[in-house]
């Protein structure tokens, strides 16, 4: 009796602690690619930043995720591309390296619109929403986050569909294993953002997106 109690504890733990991985996964269900020929069209494309070398480079994962963006812009996925990073530090900017990294692969600079305070993604999705203006975007992104990262766009408000690198496991499996690992705990701060209506930093809305679509 005691062990089935044990169990039963046990799998009760399990369940609540998966609960906000789950959300997500129902959330993006049916709102995501694998590939650029499966993703729809849409006016804004939305790429997610990470990690920059000291030399100003994007590092493996973020160039795997501007190189699906610029592959979805020459195919006409998409008018607009907002790169969308961190840019808290002088000596580290994450929108401009990837705008730097887009166009010498064929993407024009002024299609490009940098957002430099998408710390997390939470604050990308609000602030293409609130700061941009943006209702409907694709958004980019390596597989393992990319039910996290279109379920907290569409729990914002923001209709939102994703297409999910996979190349970048081959150059980093270990980086790879961890970010999944790390999804874990990432849904639960998701479920907190989006329940508190966290406010990330906003500032005055910049209608940069529409002049873009309408230049």
């Amino acid at each position: 009796m005691r062990i089935r109690r044990v169990a039963l504890a046990l799998t009760t733990v399990a369940a609540i602690g998966l609960a906000p991985t789950a959300i997500v996964h129902a959330l993006a269900w049916g709102h995501q690619a694998g590939s650029a020929n499966a993703a729809p069209h849409r006016d804004v494309l939305l790429v997610l930043g990470a990690g920059v070398l000291p030399d100003g480079q994007p590092g493996a994962y973020l160039k795997a995720r501007l190189d699906l963006a610029a592959d979805l812009y020459a195919s006409g996925k998409a008018s607009v591309i907002l790169v969308s990073g961190d840019n808290r530090e002088a000596n580290y900017n994450e929108p401009l390296a990837m705008q730097r990294y887009l166009v010498r692969h064929g993407v024009p600079a002024g299609r490009i619109v940098r957002d430099p305070a998408g710390f997390d993604t939470y604050d990308s999705c609000v602030r293409a929403k609130r700061i941009y203006g943006v209702s409907r975007l694709t958004l980019v992104t390596q597989g393992y986050h990319l039910p996290r990262a279109v379920a907290t766009c569409r729990m914002v408000g923001v209709d939102t569909f994703g297409v999910g690198d996979h190349s970048a496991k081959a150059a980093s499996p270990g980086q790879w294993r961890y970010g999944v690992v790390r999804e874990l705990p990432a849904a639960w701060k998701t479920m907190y953002d989006v329940v508190s209506r966290r406010t990330p930093t906003l500032g005055q809305p910049d209608p940069s997106v529409q002049q873009a679509l309408g230049s």
